[in-house]
């Protein structure tokens, strides 16, 4: 996609319904480009290692979690905002991959923990420097007080969402 092609479809929505204010798309329909663009450069990372963009999220849950590197599958799912079938989903993949353990919770034998193992704290490590470096591309673009001003601006519209 090239050039923001956004200010025409705002253009040509004041031709064919002059009655309608369609300058919200030059918000939210930038943010939905800008979306896409970052899913195109992320995901690659992710594809190479074998893994889609929730189990790398679930690795990186784990990872966070300190040490151990462990949480429940109901931490999980908070964490990643999910549904708890798309968490058991998602550990019985990385368990085939050899990349984390469901195990019997040493506090309560009814319960169950997510550990990574050491090649899922080997494999998220890497993964993470990487990431991190394409999202400092992606930004690069911005100096870094528009990278912060941006930051802010998203925050205060997530926030504001909390219904």
């Amino acid at each position: 996609m090239s050039g923001d092609t956004v200010p025409r479809i705002v253009e040509q929505w004041s031709e064919v319904r002059p009655d309608l204010d369609a300058s919200p798309l030059l918000v939210v329909g930038r943010i939905q480009v800008a979306a896409q663009l970052a899913e195109s450069a992320l995901r690659p990372t992710f594809a190479e290692a074998g893994l889609g963009r929730g189990d790398f999220n679930v690795l990186a849950a784990l990872r966070r979690a300190g040490e151990p590197p462990s949480l429940t599958p109901s931490e999980l799912r908070d964490a990643l905002m999910v549904t708890q079938g798309a968490v058991t989903k998602q550990v019985d993949r990385l368990i085939d991959k050899g990349l984390v353990t469901r195990e019997v919770s040493p506090e309560d034998a009814r319960g169950r923990t997510v550990s990574l193992t050491p090649a899922g704290v080997a494999l998220v490590d890497e993964l993470m420097a990487v990431h991190l470096e394409n999202q400092r591309r992606l930004l690069s673009v911005l100096t870094e007080d528009e990278v912060a001003q941006l930051g802010r601006l998203l925050a205060a519209l997530t926030e504001g969402q909390d219904d």
